[in-house]
């Protein structure tokens, strides 16, 4: 035990591999950009996903671009859109269709302070609901196509955005298992985050999961910007040595048949577009 307290102990050089993530729904109706970018502008992310962002919204958060010169942009009528704004340099940006061609997700690489690299997916699925999909099946098959990518490529990673599932529920449990991410809320809260008006009806539906050489720094849930879900700040510290005490979630050969029988029944259609990141730096 105390070898693992010695090989965790932290010195400034690490500061460089820190990373700080601001993930927020807005709501495409809501028209309070200002309350977000306030709060932007008091944590300082280094990465800013927003989700249901339309043009109007790209258009307002246009202001940040200064401070965040990479962006991968997907302005949406239809509840789907997506921004990521970043402060450090990505690499093989991808939009990705995995189950409809109408709802996008991205996948990135980060390059930290370090100047190491890690992989970031960026995800809003279709929620079951009489008025999107009727079961949660093309939800499920989205977010368990991540994991199985993830778990070939044995990447530090961090998955991000809002999934529509609470983090208890067993495909949000067999995602970890096959994806070998961790939950970062675990024995820190619920931090639910929707639905914002309704304080006795909220659930965690925003999530952040990362890999286990990630330690928490920081993980809060943001005052209301209009939406009727909160923002989520998290700061993480990239530190290899974590794994010691982190040990993955680990899937069994059912669980791995549940997962591919649940990505099949989501009929998959692998659509993407390759781009390259917009970077906005001048000068």
């Amino acid at each position: 035990m105390a070898g693992q307290k010695t090989s965790l102990r932290l010195s400034s050089t690490d500061d460089d591999r820190r990373i700080s993530i601001l993930n927020s729904n807005v709501l495409t109706p809501n028209r309070h950009a200002e309350k977000l970018i306030a709060l932007v502008k008091h944590y300082q992310p280094d990465l800013l996903l927003t989700l249901e962002s339309d043009q109007w919204w790209q258009d307002q958060l246009s202001i940040l671009e200064c401070d965040y010169p990479y962006t991968v942009k997907i302005p949406l009528d239809n509840l789907y859109g997506m921004h990521l704004y970043s402060r450090l340099p990505l690499n093989h940006a991808q939009i990705l269709y995995r189950v409809r061609e109408d709802i996008p997700s991205i996948e990135t690489e980060v390059q930290l302070r370090s100047g190491e690299w890690i992989k970031v997916f960026c995800l809003h699925p279709m929620p079951p609901s009489p008025t999107e999909a009727e079961t949660a099946t093309e939800r499920d098959g989205e977010l368990l196509i991540v994991g199985h990518q993830i778990e070939h490529s044995n990447e530090t990673c961090l998955v991000f955005g809002d999934l529509n599932d609470v983090g208890w529920s067993k495909t949000s449990r067999l995602f970890q298992k096959i994806s070998g991410l961790i939950d970062p809320r675990v024995g820190r809260g619920l931090f639910s985050t929707f639905h914002a008006h309704y304080p006795f009806l909220r659930w965690p539906l925003d999530h952040i999961f990362v890999s286990n050489d990630f330690l928490v720094r920081r993980l809060r849930r943001l005052p209301n910007i209009g939406s009727d879900h909160f923002p989520v700040f998290a700061e993480f510290q990239y530190h290899p040595a974590a794994e010691a005490i982190q040990p993955e979630p680990e899937a069994s050969a059912e669980d791995k048949a549940r997962a591919h029988e649940k990505i099949e029944e989501a009929e998959p259609i692998h659509q993407q577009a390759q781009i390259k990141y917009t970077e906005n730096r001048k000068g």
